[in-house]
């Protein structure tokens, strides 16, 4: 697998279905929402898959009432912070919590790596506060080398669940010739070029650096896609080892039945040995299987494995239904994504 891309922009946004805008790589997906919404009688049937989660995760989900669940030895220091707490009051608390600098800080509701940001300086920290004018989570910075997602469902009352994607996690970066500019490195890269707006206030004071031949510059220390991150397809990774692990980890989160960890570990080992790794985030309903977005992995094959996805979901939140959970109402579903959206509103 070369996972190349064309250097023509154009074609890379028409063909390469992985940066899609949302919306439009969604359409068919909301098709199969409705659905599967007809045969629940529910526009909200997904809200029953995780009672534990607003919405069942579906958005605008408080990620420090998931955190809250995981196992200590598995999540992060974290720090909730209320909007508006200014730096000389956030601070005294950071070092009480043991978090030192650097640290990620990142909104308490977001998606898509929302201002998720690594903070080296109490400055850089009060420039952010300035500009993220909502509830936060400060957490410590885990420098463990490798990143994954890990999805993972389990029907209620059945003791094993099934690992149904496991994606590596490839940060933005370019490796330097010892002739070309940091900024010719970039538009030399397709999915860097893509990112270049960004880049280039970030890194303006570096872009025309000549970085050494053999030298990685790493352009964005966030695992996102929406951030340029590259996303390996490593289901062939998927074994009885790393079942066992996230088995055992959704014993011990109750309520929560369908969802998809994001993570980072000292090695896939380590990992599948269930030690050295941390739980950055839970991702409920609305957490796509990440492998998908392979650049090798083909759109077909991406839509049949996010409709089985679905098709889960669905028969979880009928087996929660049939138990007693009851389905969001329409009227709570609409306050909830009307709140939702002016909240986002605060970002743009």
């Amino acid at each position: 697998m070369t996972h190349a891309l064309s250097k023509n922009l154009w074609f890379v946004r028409i063909f390469h279905w992985e940066f899609w805008p949302s919306q439009l790589a969604n359409i068919p997906i909301i098709c199969y929402w409705l659905y599967f919404a007809a045969r629940a009688r529910s526009l909200t049937y997904f809200s029953a898959v995780n009672p534990a989660i607003e919405t069942g995760g579906m958005y605008g989900e408080s990620k420090i009432r998931i955190l809250d669940q995981i196992p200590a030895a598995y999540k992060p220091l974290t720090l909730y912070s209320e909007a508006g707490t200014p730096l000389e009051i956030l601070l005294p608390r950071i070092e009480a919590a043991g978090i030192t600098f650097p640290l990620i800080a990142k909104p308490d509701i977001g998606e898509r790596g929302l201002r998720v940001e690594k903070i080296h300086t109490p400055a850089e920290l009060a420039t952010y506060l300035a500009q993220t004018p909502v509830a936060l989570l400060i957490q410590e910075y885990i420098d463990y080398p490798e990143e994954y997602s890990v999805f993972h469902y389990r029907f209620p009352g059945q003791p094993k669940g099934v690992v149904s994607s496991l994606c590596h996690k490839i940060h933005l970066s370019v490796t330097g010739d010892g002739v070309s500019t940091l900024r010719d490195l970039i538009r030399d890269y397709p999915r860097a070029h893509l990112q270049l707006p960004v880049l280039e206030q970030r890194l303006a004071a570096r872009m025309n650096d000549v970085p050494p031949a053999g030298e990685k510059v790493l352009l964005l220390p966030i695992g996102n896609h929406a951030r340029g991150a590259m996303f390996l397809d490593l289901n062939h990774e998927i074994d009885e080892n790393l079942l066992q692990v996230f088995d055992d980890l959704s014993h011990r989160l109750p309520g929560i039945y369908f969802c998809r960890h994001d993570l980072k570990c000292r090695s896939l080992a380590d990992l599948k040995a269930g030690q050295h790794f941390k739980i950055l985030e839970i991702n409920g309903v609305a957490g796509e299987p990440a492998h998908i977005y392979d650049p090798d992995y083909s759109m077909a094959a991406a839509y049949k494995d996010s409709y089985h996805h679905w098709k889960i979901m669905y028969q979880i939140s009928r087996a929660q239904h049939a138990a007693g959970v009851p389905y969001m109402s329409w009227k709570e579903a609409w306050t909830r994504l009307q709140a939702y959206f002016q909240y986002k509103k605060q970002f743009s």
